[in-house]
């Protein structure tokens, strides 16, 4: 009886990362945590606000990611809660993303924290900065089509 393990919600999600960059790519990555740290995600205690990631030496890292020590946790805790943490990736995909933050304007930024057949999993995209007035334009069509919705949905409580 032991089928796939469905996946599971998502428990940290960074929401300005839409409002400040167009996506262009996403990548999935495994982290490396340590102690009880996969305990505090599952418990959704995860925050990727302010997160960034970065390659060096052909490793992929993850900096300023919030994972709260977990309350009944043990001496295994790390004390640091925003350290450093390493992901998990072919090493392909690195060469990949490397070659493309190289050109001007591009990131690596996070996206979501979720939980896939039991292990912690990292939703990064390759984004391109948006100037100011992108961001102006994104915010009018994102009015207009909830403007359009609402039309839609008078019209059909009219129609009833």
């Amino acid at each position: 009886m032991g089928g796939k393990k469905s996946d599971g919600k998502v428990l940290a999600q960074n929401k300005k990362a839409s409002h400040d960059y167009f996506i262009e790519d996403t990548y999935e990555a495994g982290m490396v945590l340590t102690g009880t740290e996969i305990k505090s995600i599952r418990n959704g205690r995860a925050n990727i606000g302010d997160a960034f990631a970065t390659i060096r030496n052909g490793e992929i890292h993850i900096h300023n990611m919030h994972i709260s020590p977990f309350e009944q946790g043990n001496r295994y805790n790390p004390t640091d809660p925003t350290r450093t943490r390493k992901l998990l990736m072919h090493k392909e995909q690195i060469h990949k993303l490397l070659g493309q933050t190289k050109q001007e304007g591009y990131t690596i930024v996070p996206l979501k924290v979720y939980i896939r057949n039991g292990y912690a999993k990292l939703l990064l995209g390759l984004g391109r900065g948006k100037k100011q007035y992108d961001k102006r334009e994104s915010a009018a069509k994102r009015d207009a089509q909830r403007d359009i919705q609402r039309a839609l949905r008078e019209k059909q409580k009219i129609a009833r």
